[in-house]
């Protein structure tokens, strides 16, 4: 039985007309999980290696293997950088996890990660026309400890075999070490998405909400829930595009963030939290309650909600709050009652409410954009012009509202036009290995990535891909519902 188009913006049809909006949040949360537990299962997975190269006789395996292979072998022993041109290596990712920390999930056991580092491989081919490949790995040491340089050793190992890597889901203090080694010691592109690419896209929400409520990033005051690997990474991205330091205050699960935090200070794996310390909160404040009153914005990515952030916080906000409540898979705060509340615009990490704030729609395009120009690495600037790419799109192309601030994966030509202006910004950072134009790379993406849908479509038109049936939906469904009556 052919499955029915799930679109995600008409998820509330699915369940009882007399549902408040509480148990319609609740109950779409219950769906979508259930629903993926049946589509797994079905599925096996959710990619496969297939060749792309023809196969018009046997000899041809000559031709890809021995011996004819020896003289690609021999090419990128004399010069390495031929591995782009002459094997996959140039459009190919490793999506590397030691799953410590998935979604808000915590520590799922290093296989625990594989449904998502095999969802941001999907992602990355159908949304920006890169090939990824999911590696969840185990971290432990000896002590049974997490250990950070384990995961470093093995990027470093396997860094001849990709164009770049995306580090995914690690826990906090041992991403950033992990991260800001890597960058150094790599030559190519090592991307945490979960810090730089969620607080690229945070960036790009808060430019337009900041457009639609008409205020400047230079003069609101802004407050951030959590002090994890993204909030602590759209602070540094923020204060790089302008926002003021004195109107910033970062709050972890002990308070605010400032110079007073000694305890912040005497650990050293917590050096990216330490500068935070020192470049905001002036006034040292301690409680959100303080920090919020007469705040326009707050961005929360910390525990999972509802309740997380209270009302009556925003209550006291100022005139047309901006509220970004972003934990995954529940946000600190349901969007209808952060309306109830008086915000303004309010966006959270999931695509089934409006003004979705979540990293999918910026990695495809970053990571193609960085490739095609071959770059050693993703600066800061390349992920604060993705920002603005991505803002953009959507003021110029589509016009926003208070319930569209943001692109949606839908919009194909985001994606294209966000990869050429990173590579471009590669290119004026003095990271890129080769020069392109500007329309090289928008084309080239776009191409790429309606390639890689006609390929998807073909085998789903052929049956090669299964539709999984009606019943899944429905047992779904059916679950939710009674979970939330």
């Amino acid at each position: 039985m052919k499955t029915p188009d799930l679109s995600l913006s008409d998820l509330g049809s699915y369940f009882p007309d007399d549902f408040t909006p509480e148990q319609r949040a609740k109950a779409q949360t219950i769906f979508l999980k259930e629903l993926a537990a049946s589509v797994h299962k079905f599925y096996r997975g959710k990619t496969v290696t297939m060749p792309k190269a023809g196969i018009y006789g046997f000899n041809w395996f000559n031709v890809y293997y021995t011996p004819g292979v020896s003289m690609v072998s021999t090419s990128i022993r004399d010069n390495n950088d031929a591995s782009f041109d002459l094997s996959n290596r140039g459009n190919l990712v490793a999506v590397v996890s030691d799953s410590t920390r998935v979604l808000g999930d915590g520590d799922v056991t290093p296989p625990g990660g594989l449904g998502v580092m095999e969802g941001k491989a999907f992602l990355m081919k159908y949304l920006g026309g890169v090939d990824g490949v999911a590696l969840c790995i185990n971290s432990y040491n000896k002590a049974g400890r997490h250990d950070p340089n384990k995961i470093i050793d093995f990027v470093r190992m396997l860094e001849p075999s990709f164009g770049a890597v995306n580090l995914e889901d690690i826990s906090q203090p041992n991403c950033f070490k992990v991260l800001d080694t890597l960058r150094e010691e790599c030559d190519i592109p090592v991307w945490h998405d979960d810090a730089q690419g969620t607080a690229s896209v945070t960036l790009a929400g808060l430019i337009n909400a900041l457009r639609v409520v008409g205020k400047d990033l230079n003069e609101v005051k802004i407050v951030l829930l959590g002090a994890g690997a993204a909030n602590s990474t759209a602070a540094r991205l923020l204060l790089a595009d302008g926002a003021d330091p004195d109107k910033m205050v970062v709050f972890d699960s002990k308070g605010g963030l400032h110079k007073g935090r000694d305890d912040v200070k005497a650990d050293a794996a917590y050096y990216r939290k330490w500068e935070i310390c020192e470049a905001t909160n002036p006034k040292r404040l301690n409680t959100e309650e303080e920090a919020l009153k007469g705040a326009d914005v707050i961005i929360a990515a910390s525990r999972p909600g509802p309740g997380t952030i209270k009302p009556e916080w925003i209550q006291s906000m100022g005139p047309k709050s901006i509220v970004f409540a972003c934990a995954n898979p529940v946000p600190e705060i349901y969007p209808y009652a952060a309306k109830e509340a008086g915000a303004y615009v309010v966006a959270t990490g999931r695509g089934d409410f409006p003004n979705q704030v979540n990293n999918s729609i910026g990695f495809p395009g970053i990571l193609k954009g960085a490739l095609l120009v071959r770059a050693r690495k993703i600066t800061d600037e390349m992920a604060i012009a993705a920002a603005h790419a991505v803002a953009d799109f959507a003021d110029k192309k589509l016009g926003i509202s208070p319930e569209y601030i943001m692109p949606t994966m839908q919009e194909t030509e985001v994606f294209a036009v966000e990869a050429a202006d990173v590579a471009m910004q590669a290119i004026k950072d003095g990271v890129a290995r080769v020069n392109l134009t500007w329309d090289e790379v928008y084309k080239t993406t776009l191409a790429d990535i309606n390639e890689a849908r006609s390929i998807i479509d073909l085998l789903q038109k052929n049956d090669f891909i299964k539709a999984p049936g009606l019943d899944m939906l429905e047992a779904a469904r059916d679950k939710a519902v009674a979970a939330v009556k």
